[in-house]
């Protein structure tokens, strides 16, 4: 049996300057700027035939706070497709208080990177499927990887990045993943820096290297500027689902219009 093919819209959160929740949209995650409020926005979505919704608090892990749960709860009331959370989850109690806020899944990054055990423990207690873990990744062209792709004739390999894309590990996101995947993660979640908000297409070859380096599902991030990048990255990558921000935050495309063209493809596609 063909699974579906998932299109997911996704919100960055962060705090206004007067302290309030506010989505914000960039390009390689700088130069962010006001896109509307989660909770509202959650709601448009949940009309909108999106297959899930995430929700990501961009700046907890980097300012070492917590993730805003109270708004978790607001925008978990107003929808009714899977909700993953991610931003600022370093524990189990974390886990379980973003679950219990109305997540059905986590996504985490710089916790996992930092305490690997975060991902069995987590499966563990409270289900694989639960577990999601988000890679932030950036082309290098050096030699300290470990898995080479060539991009536009050049050899290079993705580092997996934390605290929201502001500082290196030198960890492969290729070894990485299948760390993860052996650990009980039970989807990745790869975005990727160097596409991110540029509406120039998912970066194939990243996506690509992690699909074939797991069996676990693999969402595809960062770049869509229209439901032809979608059709690319599930026909040439080989991901399982497609987030995007810019073309449905700013009205360019519907998610109805998206599904309808890759319908249209034979891609199999819930309208």
């Amino acid at each position: 049996m063909t699974l579906t093919k998932r299109v997911i819209p996704c919100i960055d959160v962060d705090l206004d300057e007067d302290g309030n929740p506010a989505v914000y949209t960039g390009v390689n995650f700088e130069n962010l700027e006001y896109t509307g409020d989660p909770v509202e926005m959650a709601r448009a979505y949940n009309e909108s035939g999106a297959d899930e919704f995430v929700f990501l608090d961009i700046t907890a892990s980097a300012d070492g706070r917590e993730t805003m749960l109270g708004v978790v709860e607001d925008v978990a009331d107003e929808i009714f497709i899977p909700l993953t959370v991610g931003g600022g989850i370093r524990t189990t109690d974390d886990i379980k208080e973003t679950l219990r806020a109305g997540a059905d899944k986590v996504s985490i990054n710089s916790g996992a990177i930092a305490n690997p055990g975060l991902i069995e423990a987590g499966a563990e207690a409270f289900g694989s499927q639960c577990i999601v873990i988000s890679v932030d990744a950036k082309r290098r062209y050096d030699e300290r990887g470990e898995h080479y792709v060539e991009v536009d004739g050049e050899s290079c390999w993705f580092e997996c990045t934390v605290k929201g894309g502001r500082e290196g590990t030198d960890l492969d996101v290729v070894e990485w993943a299948a760390e993860a995947e052996s650990r009980g993660a039970g989807e990745l979640f790869v975005n990727s820096i160097d596409r991110d908000g540029t509406e120039e297409g998912y970066d194939i070859p990243l996506t690509e290297a992690v699909c074939d380096a797991v069996d676990t599902p693999v969402i595809a991030s960062s770049g869509c500027g229209g439901p032809e990048d979608m059709y690319d990255v599930f026909t040439d990558a080989g991901a399982d689902a497609a987030l995007a921000a810019s073309i449905f935050h700013f009205g360019e495309y519907s998610i109805r219009e998206v599904k309808e063209y890759l319908d249209d493809r034979d891609l199999p596609i819930r309208l």
